[in-house]
């Protein structure tokens, strides 16, 4: 794990400098973000329910099941319209979304951590991640009304220090990817 890993530092470098830029455009735009991830979630919900419906369509041509993708295609259209309707509720239940990912997501980087604690010193970079992401989610369930906008605002601070700590570990696997053997390598 440790050798692909190292062979794929620049990976990690990316996805920090793309958090990074992302949490500046949150502070410069917090309206903008929210908007925006508002309407990506509302577009996918919409196109999902239309494609589910031709499958539906599809199925029932074919004389197959197609009760369920209909009811699931006719879901995902309300969904988008109250999405554009709503943007408050979706923005509120957007909320819950990220803060479970981000819950989940931290658990697992720290996981990850320690698997690499016997091959790798300086693990705790990405125990940090893991970290960062876990008070994250657990902030956003405790504060849900303290507006939409703050919560932009702490997903830019998030960004941020999370790219920073993946700068961090991609810096330490780039050394070790330098000072592996190419026997080692293999």
């Amino acid at each position: 794990m440790l050798d692909v890993l190292a062979r794929n530092w620049w990976a990690f470098a990316l996805r920090g400098v793309l958090a990074i830029l992302f949490g500046i455009f949150a502070f410069i735009y917090p309206g903008a973000t929210l908007f925006a991830l508002i309407i990506v979630f509302g577009a996918y919900a919409l196109v999902d329910g239309v494609f589910l419906i031709v499958a539906a369509v599809r199925a029932a041509q074919a004389h197959e099941r197609w009760g369920q993708l209909l009811i699931a295609g006719i879901f995902g259209i309300l969904i988008a319209a109250v999405t554009w309707f709503y943007p408050g509720l979706t923005a509120l239940s957007l909320l819950y979304v990220i803060a479970i990912w981000a819950i989940v997501t931290g658990i697992l980087e720290i996981v990850a951590a320690f698997r690499l604690r016997a091959m790798i010193t300086n693990e705790w970079w990405w125990v940090l991640a893991g970290l960062v992401s876990i008070a994250f989610g657990v902030a956003l369930f405790m504060r849900p009304s303290a507006g939409a906008l703050a919560v932009i605002w702490v997903i830019g601070i998030y960004a941020i220090a999370f790219g920073i700590f993946l700068l961090g570990l991609a810096w330490r696997l780039r050394g070790l990817a330098h000072t592996q053997t190419p026997a080692a390598a293999s």
